[in-house]
């Protein structure tokens, strides 16, 4: 299943939305990779065992099941996530992407890819949209921590 959609960050239509920057949504992504706890309620550990400038590899605990991925950083353009397989886990991808087509018109693209045929696709078109709707209102979530995070001042610096 290959799915994508956007999510607009700042309604420049709306003047009582408080517009975040750029750097403040990538804290924010970036902070969802580092943390995600704060962004999965139903995650039980995370932690990062590997880290360099432009990446890390983390494990991730769900009650038994655990699941090892590699996040990728590209600075204040996309966060993308890789799982590779592993056990009863199937290969699978999230690339969390900005897209400015005007300054401050800031939106995140989110790309899933499961890695199925498209053949794969149809047989599991119930249960893929199941999960269509699943991930939207995840990244929905995210994206709402991100503001609540901006507005109150918690991402204009360094993250540490």
């Amino acid at each position: 299943m290959k799915f994508e959609h956007l999510i607009e960050i700042n309604d420049l239509s709306n003047p009582l939305t408080e517009i975040i920057t750029r750097e403040q949504l990538w804290r924010g992504l970036v902070l969802r990779a580092e943390s995600p706890k704060l962004f999965v309620p139903y995650l039980d550990e995370a932690s990062i065992t590997d880290r360099t400038e432009v990446s890390m590899k983390r494990s991730l605990r769900y009650g038994e099941l655990i699941v090892q991925d590699e996040v990728s950083l590209v600075h204040l353009e996309h966060v993308h996530y890789d799982v590779a397989e592993q056990k009863d886990i199937p290969l699978s991808s999230l690339r969390m992407s900005i897209d400015e087509p005007s300054p401050d018109a800031l939106f995140v693209r989110f790309s899933y890819d499961d890695g199925h045929s498209a053949q794969e696709d149809v047989a599991n078109e119930l249960y893929n949209e199941y999960r269509r709707s699943a991930y939207q209102e995840s990244d929905i979530d995210t994206i709402r921590l991100i503001r609540e995070m901006a507005e109150y001042g918690r991402l204009n610096g360094p993250l540490s």
